[in-house]
């Protein structure tokens, strides 16, 4: 039974998630010498659950080569993107670009894809949440508003679904913790098969 796992992830909301259902985890972060947001580089026609699925890869690859010489443990990356049919989402570059993608969502229903993929030290196990939220139409001011406050800044979609914004969304079908960027149903399952030690542990 392993008693902790490595999370190469900068997000704190993946790690309140894994807090919250009792994971031990250390932060394996980016070098500065990594270019951390190469990996997450578009390429043309990729369709967003390959795209999710092949960035949460190379995240994972990336970290198991800094691993080094510290104490061998599992390693979980997870990554997240929106998605309005074919078209990713990503975060947006400034706030021109937060706008327009929440513009885009407005009045309507987009999917929230999260990839998760766990080195066990001898594989890989990997597992992707799929989820539906529906925005209700949003209005300029509260569009401008909310791009001040600073939140779509650093997030796919434009939006965190915990933040200010949540009093618009007419409905969700799928994970709500998959929507904020770590399943939890799916990343349980992955520890159990990989006997990480977690709260409820089977």
């Amino acid at each position: 039974m392993h008693r902790f796992l490595y999370l190469a992830s900068q997000s704190p909301r993946r790690r309140q998630l894994l807090t919250q259902i009792g994971v031990r985890h250390e932060l394996l972060l980016p070098e500065a010498h990594e270019d951390a947001e190469a990996l997450e580089a578009l390429r043309r026609g990729e369709l967003p659950a390959d795209y999710v699925r092949r960035v949460t890869r190379a995240k994972l690859d990336a970290a198991r080569a800094r691993v080094g010489r510290r104490k061998p443990a599992p390693i979980l990356c997870a990554d997240t993107t929106v998605a309005l049919g074919r078209r990713i989402l990503g975060k947006p570059a400034d706030a021109d670009a937060a706008r327009a993608t929440l513009a885009a969502l407005s009045g309507r229903t987009h999917r929230v894809l999260s990839a998760v993929a766990l080195w066990t030290g001898a594989r890989r196990l990997e597992a992707l949440s799929v989820s539906h939220v529906r925005f209700a139409p949003l209005p300029r001011a509260v569009i401008d508003a909310y791009i001040a406050s600073g939140e779509p800044f650093g997030k796919a979609g434009a939006y965190a679904i915990q933040s200010a914004l949540a009093g618009f969304i007419d409905h969700i079908d799928g994970s709500y913790s998959g929507i904020m960027g770590l399943p939890l149903a799916e990343t349980a399952a992955l520890l159990r098969r990989a006997r990480v030690a977690h709260d409820l542990n089977e």
